[in-house]
């Protein structure tokens, strides 16, 4: 069992749909009462923390929806609102390194593994504008584009927990307009559309156009999939 803390984006295609079967075996075992994998590691963590499962089922929802699935079987689980388990199998940046070696001679994710902490920095940069625009332009100072370990482990746990913060509307929707930037040129939308755009519609025409025109930026930002769960 595996439920992995790190962005769904850098899963492949086996490695999203086995992720959900076995958030939902877990769920299960939770609504049930089951004793079989009751003592996994991964149950033990998850158990206390129905709502947060919840929303790592949803991040797996959105980035199968964004790679052409549907899925039908949603999680309802509330437990600790807001609270997320402290506890790791592995940490953020062992979870890189397990993938990249799962995943030789295989297809890879959606987001290419990252080289260096700055490459990082690209997959995440809005994600943690739409959650913190000073820390997002702290960050692009602070950040090296060194391969230093210590540093890229630092930034990979930072921005697990960043992802893990609801955004706030404002910083939301100053996002999201930021990225429609990247896509507006493909297919014409009048100014008035546009003001009365939410952002949900917004952020469903941006994935749309991304995924039909492969804007490589967009398309290796975590930004794409998961700010979608909190809209």
């Amino acid at each position: 069992m595996r439920i992995w803390d790190i962005n769904p984006g850098y899963l492949n295609r086996n490695s999203l749909l086995g992720e959900h079967r076995e958030l939902h075996a877990i769920v299960s075992i939770i609504l049930n009462n089951k004793k079989g994998y009751s003592k996994h590691p991964e149950t033990l963590r998850w158990s206390e923390f129905g709502w947060a499962l919840k929303k790592r089922h949803d991040l797996l929802s959105s980035e199968m929806a964004l790679r052409g699935y549907n899925d039908r079987t949603p999680v309802t689980l509330s437990t600790n609102e807001g609270k997320w388990p402290d506890i790791y199998i592995d940490s953020s940046y062992e979870q890189f390194n397990i993938l990249k070696k799962k995943y030789i001679d295989k297809e890879p994710g959606r987001i290419p593994f990252p080289k260096s902490a700055q490459e990082l920095w690209s997959h995440h940069k809005y994600s943690v504008m739409a959650r913190d625009y000073n820390l997002y332009k702290q960050i692009g100072k602070d950040i090296s584009s060194s391969e230093n370990d210590q540093e890229f482990n630092a930034y990979a746990e930072l921005f697990v927990n960043i992802l893990r913060q609801v955004p706030g509307d404002k910083s939301m929707r100053n996002t999201i307009q930021h990225m429609w930037g990247y896509v507006s040129k493909f297919g014409k939308i009048t100014g008035k559309e546009l003001y009365n755009m939410n952002q949900l519609t917004m952020l469903n025409k941006i994935q749309v156009r991304a995924v039909e025109n492969k804007v490589e930026f967009l398309m290796n930002s975590t930004a794409l999939s998961e700010l979608k769960i909190w809209l």
